[in-house]
């Protein structure tokens, strides 16, 4: 089988182990920039757990094994009907709604999950994590829909995985073209990284594909693979690979299922059915993965423009005339909290002020969207560094249900699952990424006042009654309001589950499309300050000699006369992913 990477990513590997996944070499995965590669000794790992489940479970019941699940917690399952309990645990599970999820999303659980399992606390078959990297390596996904989460385990998503992988549910093709399924654009020498785009021209990707917010491709390519003489197959079907892990004790997958026909990819681009063996749907359930692959790719996007927000305020500051005191290295020294010093630091490189600059300004105090930046911005790169930590630590360790202990003497039944933690960091990104837009809503607002600039009202060139960038001002702020929504905390909701076993829950994954939502709409806010800045200094008699206005100054359309500035912020949004990286 033909398990190169496609496009030119097919010599980058981003190696699983179970411990030191990041956030670049997921969103590497995610994209198609990188293949997945399993390190030895995390897949020995992943088969020690394996033995150490069989036998834990040969001496006592386990929590979804030998139990049903949820309110079925207390009633038994018979050691002979362990397998088919757990089929019947994937179907009856597989019950999301909603839209299709993009491939990027799919692509970032199955990289998650896997890595998680080579963690070594689930105690599930090894030809799980075979089978979800093979997935990844060939260009496809699951389906997997929206809807079917509240923050304690994705249970339908990886429910739908599961039955995906039994061959049970078609595959669905995430590349296009191209070979990509998406851009990532990061700092230079990151996985992620765009190599097309650059600090002196135009970025190569489309339209926002730094983001994530792109269509599902919902064509069904899985081909039903299953063997003539009607056996599951599997990855190692036939093969002596995994022959260390005893008798398969697996039910043929898709009895009594309705078959699933697919087409248009040729079958050596199609994982092989893994065969299901006791301990292994709820082994598989027992994880937040999608809902961490949404915020890791929240977070990408939001990195993306939180450094590009350095620029676009710098070249805002330039052209209001604004005070630099506001920005220097002494204020931040005296209240030492690193965001605000981060903020601060980065607009006087940008502008290429010294760590002291003089009060060289025409005003002794600015608007706050000027004198406050550095602590407001301050705390959204705080927020941000905070999310991308939690992330980390979650795609990195065992959370499953029970969780089986790296000495294998116990598997311990716990909570684990319930992603407060991820959560209330999203949250707090939204909430920061809220307060930030809204200076900038606030900056271009001022941009436009002649009294503060000197420059015509609105930007504007002919008649007086000129309008300029007049309308930039509610595009910008009709997105903050959506910025708004998503700031509201999903937390804050409240569930009662499963005869009230389940009284609580995280909300994570609502959170995380909340930021999904939230960087999009930050782009259009963002864009229309970039838009209206750079108008602004074309008027200075001077404009200031600085790369942030050099590019954009080059890009960007010219011309004051009053006229749709549709393409204008278009291009700008465009541009924001360059300006990141100055």
């Amino acid at each position: 089988m033909d398990t190169t990477a496609p496009g030119p990513a097919q010599d980058t590997r981003v190696v699983l182990n179970g411990t030191t996944l990041t956030v670049g070499e997921l969103i590497a995965l995610a994209d198609g920039a990188a293949v997945p590669a399993v390190a030895p000794e995390a897949r020995e790992r992943a088969v020690r757990s394996w033995h150490t489940a069989q036998r834990l479970a040969a001496a006592g019941r386990l929590y979804g094994r030998g139990t049903g699940v949820g309110a079925h917690r207390t009633v038994t399952v018979d050691a002979d009907d362990e397998t088919a309990h757990g089929l019947r645990l994937l179907r009856s599970h597989a019950g999301g709604a909603g839209a299709l999820l993009p491939a990027r999303q799919v692509r970032a659980m199955l990289a998650i999950r896997a890595n998680q399992l080579l963690a070594g606390g689930s105690g599930i078959h090894p030809t799980f994590v075979d089978a979800l990297t093979e997935a990844l390596r060939l260009g496809v996904h699951p389906a997997v829909n929206e809807y079917g989460a509240v923050g304690t385990g994705d249970l339908t998503a990886l429910a739908q995985t599961g039955l995906t992988l039994l061959g049970e549910r078609p595959w669905l093709d995430g590349r296009p073209e191209n070979g990509r399924v998406g851009r990532a654009v990061g700092r230079p020498g990151d996985p992620g990284g765009d190599p097309g785009g650059g600090p002196t021209g135009r970025p190569t990707a489309g339209l926002y594909d730094w983001l994530d917010d792109r269509p599902a491709d919902r064509r069904a390519v899985g081909a039903d693979t299953r063997p003539a003489d009607g056996t599951s197959g599997g990855p190692f079907a036939g093969s002596g690979a995994g022959a260390d892990l005893g008798p398969a004790g697996g039910v043929e997958p898709r009895s009594g299922a309705a078959s699933q026909t697919s087409a248009g990819i040729p079958p050596d681009r199609l994982p092989a059915p893994v065969t299901l063996r006791p301990g292994d749907a709820l082994a598989l359930l027992s994880s937040n993965a999608l809902a961490l692959g949404q915020a890791a790719l929240g977070w990408h996007g939001l990195d993306v423009l939180l450094r590009a927000t350095h620029a676009v305020a710098a070249l805002s500051l330039a052209a209001v005339s604004g005070s630099p005191e506001a920005y220097a290295a002494p204020v931040h020294a005296l209240r030492p909290y690193p965001g605000a010093a981060r903020a601060a630091g980065e607009v006087r490189r940008l502008l290429g002020l010294p760590d002291r600059p003089s009060g060289a300004g025409r005003r002794i105090q600015d608007p706050f969207g000027f004198r406050a930046f550095p602590q407001v911005h301050g705390c959204a790169l705080d927020a941000a560094q905070r999310l991308r930590e939690v992330v980390e630590v979650e795609v990195n360790c065992p959370s499953e249900n029970p969780v089986v202990v790296p000495d294998g003497t116990a598997a311990y039944h716990h909570g684990g699952f319930f992603a407060a933690p991820l959560g209330l960091a999203l949250e707090a990104a939204n909430s920061a990424l809220l307060q930030t837009a809204q200076l900038s809503a606030a900056r271009l607002a001022a941009l436009g006042d002649p009294g503060l600039t000197g420059l015509p009202g609105f930007l504007a060139a002919g008649p007086a009654s000129s309008s300029g960038t007049m309308i930039l001002e509610y595009t910008a702020n009709s997105a903050l309001a959506e910025l708004r929504s998503c700031a509201v905390p999903a937390s804050a909701g409240h569930v009662v589950l499963s005869h009230g076993l389940e009284e609580a829950a995280s909300f994570a994954g609502q959170a995380a499309r909340q930021t999904l939502r939230a960087t999009d709409a930050y782009v259009t806010v963002l864009a229309c300050e970039l838009v209206t800045a750079v108008r602004a200094l074309r008027l200075h008699v001077v404009p200031p000699a600085v790369p942030a206005f050099t590019v954009a100054d080059a890009v960007l359309p010219g011309g004051t006369e009053d006229r749709p500035l549709t393409g204008d912020v278009t291009a700008a949004a465009e541009l924001l992913a360059v300006l990141a990286e100055l």
